[in-house]
């Protein structure tokens, strides 16, 4: 395996091995208790989610809009135990981070939202997984959040409800075919970013955070379903806001950047 699957590879096993030795998916406040490989969890000062506060952030006019450039790619829908996860098999395109391209390898969702806005939650959260191959780049790790609010049926997960309905088990995976991540309809034009951490152990820190400031609408029995689906018998898969400690919050506005050049 080159660095790339491998480093794939061990973000997937720690997704899976982890979760049955920690209260973290029943709504625990503290997470990490084991030592190790979970140490990070417990003691890190750049840990996720955190809550997005308006007085906290900084405008940031250079960032310019998200630079995606997903394609539909063969997918596998999957009950993880906790969440359910649409993982791309070869290329489903990518996004680009201060002149480094990160890959989309997979999706999954988390009810409530593990972000908050000014300390408002919501009612699910998309989480992008995007990992860069290159070697030389420290920050392996990006992931684009999408927050929801109950509203209008979300027309990508309409289309997987099928699926997730004769989900009937753990580790239960489903080929679901050619799937575009474009569905996903991120915006791009505003949003948040800092430094943090995956939200689950072993909670490595390092990954580059992008929150985008339009929130998306998902209907009530669409959050029951992907919630229940996973038969963890846990009421949420969210894990707590973290301490923001000294990170800097950068926030990118459109509207600001054309107000800038007027």
């Amino acid at each position: 395996k080159n660095e790339h699957e491998t480093s794939w590879f061990v973000i997937e096993y720690d997704f899976n091995r982890k979760r049955k030795s920690l209260t973290y998916w029943k709504g625990a406040k503290t997470v990490g208790r084991d030592q190790g490989r979970m140490a990070a969890c417990k003691n890190g000062s750049l840990q996720s989610p955190i809550d997005l506060s308006s007085h906290r952030v900084k405008l940031i006019p250079h960032l310019g809009n998200l630079k995606t450039s997903y394609k539909p790619d063969n997918a596998t829908l999957k009950n993880r135990g906790h969440d359910i996860s649409i993982q791309w098999e070869s290329n489903a395109g990518s996004i680009e981070i201060n002149g480094t391209e990160y890959f989309l390898k997979q999706c999954h969702w988390h009810s409530p939202s593990e972000h908050s806005i000014n300390n408002r939650s919501y009612d699910m959260e998309l989480h992008m997984i995007h990992i860069s191959p290159d070697l030389n780049v420290t920050n392996k790790i990006a992931v684009i959040a999408v927050l929801y609010k109950i509203g209008r049926a979300n027309s990508l997960l309409s289309t997987l409800t099928r699926h997730v309905k004769s989900m009937i088990d753990e580790n239960h995976e489903i080929s679901i075919g050619m799937t575009d991540p474009r569905k996903i309809r991120i915006g791009g034009k505003n949003y948040y970013r800092y430094m943090g951490s995956l939200t689950v152990p072993p909670c490595t820190e390092g990954v580059i955070w992008t929150i985008t400031k339009k929130i998306r609408t998902v209907s009530r029995d669409q959050v029951k379903l992907f919630r229940e689906a996973v038969h963890d018998y846990a009421e949420v898969n969210a894990r707590p806001v973290q301490p923001l400690n000294l990170r800097e919050i950068h926030v990118y506005d459109h509207s600001s950047r054309s107000t800038n050049k007027s």
